[in-house]
């Protein structure tokens, strides 16, 4: 294994690592949280979590955009590197 290989292994489990952290942070849409907990959400508690929502969403796709650019770019570099 040459260095170039091990800097865009390291680079892809950063990534790999970071898009699982931020899937993971995600709350999941359920319809029925009101009920639960009584129903007392107020206003700022409901806009804070789709401010929250709206990063991790946002981040998600970033993300996910870099490990596939990483991913095109390691396929392509090891199909032209012969050496």
């Amino acid at each position: 294994m040459t260095g170039f290989e091990i800097a865009f292994g390291i680079v892809l489990l950063v990534f790999s690592v970071a898009i699982i952290f931020v899937v993971l942070l995600q709350e999941g849409h359920d319809q029925n949280t009101g009920v639960i907990n009584g129903g007392a959400d107020t206003f700022l508690s409901r806009n804070r979590a789709r401010t929250v929502d709206v990063f991790l969403s946002r981040w998600t796709k970033i993300i996910a955009v870099g490990f596939f650019i990483v991913v095109i770019a390691i396929n392509a570099a090891m199909y032209f590197y012969k050496g």
